[in-house]
Formats: C-alpha cells, sequence, structure tokens
C-alpha cells in the first residue's frame, strides 16, 4: 500500500470512529453531545439520524470530517502548560470552548 492509500484510510477510520462517537454522545445527552462537539441542534440532528450506509458514504471522503476547535494560538498554549491544578484543566477547556460559536451549515 503507498503513502497516498494509507493516508486515505486513515482518513476514512478516523472519520468513521469520529461519526459513530458523535452519534453516541449526541444520543446519551444531546446538550453536552453538542457543547462538546461544538455542533448547532440542526447539525446535531442531522448527524445523530444518520444510518449506517450513510455513515460509511461519509467516512469514504478523502477529507477530514472533524477539525481541531483548538485554533487560537492563546488558548491551546493554555491549556497544553502544566500547572499545579491540573484537576482544573478540563474545566478551563470546557470555559475556553463555550465562547466559541457552534459549528453551523454554511
Amino acid at each position: 500500500m503507498d503513502r497516498s492509500s494509507e493516508t486515505r484510510e486513515s482518513i476514512r477510520e478516523i472519520n468513521l470512529s469520529y461519526i459513530m462517537l458523535a452519534q453516541r454522545m449526541l444520543r446519551e445527552d444531546k446538550a453536552i453531545g453538542m457543547f462538546r462537539l461544538g455542533l448547532s441542534s440542526q447539525l446535531a440532528d442531522l448527524l445523530a439520524g444518520l444510518s449506517l450506509a450513510q455513515i460509511v458514504k461519509l467516512a469514504s471522503s478523502d477529507q477530514l470530517l472533524c477539525f481541531f476547535r483548538f485554533n487560537d494560538h492563546s488558548m491551546l498554549s493554555a491549556l497544553t502548560q502544566t500547572t499545579k491544578h491540573a484537576e482544573v484543566s478540563p474545566t478551563h477547556a470546557a470555559i475556553l470552548l463555550a465562547g466559541q460559536p457552534a459549528e453551523q451549515f454554511a
């Protein structure tokens, strides 16, 4: 298998895992799932309602479906710093992410 094929296969696996995780999170608790995934209600409903055939088709895209939410250098730096109070790091991340808008359909 060449590097290009390996990359496409890796993307497919990541996409499949991401969609399945997103569906599970949204089905367990829609509000928390939406917050953790950074999704609007409309997009959350669409993702949660995908059939298995739709999931497989979507996962087979050669584009990553998930994105790196920490696009702000200061935010990422603050979250990766070693702190004396590591137990507050998840709370700090939640506060920082709460200020970001949910993804919408373009």
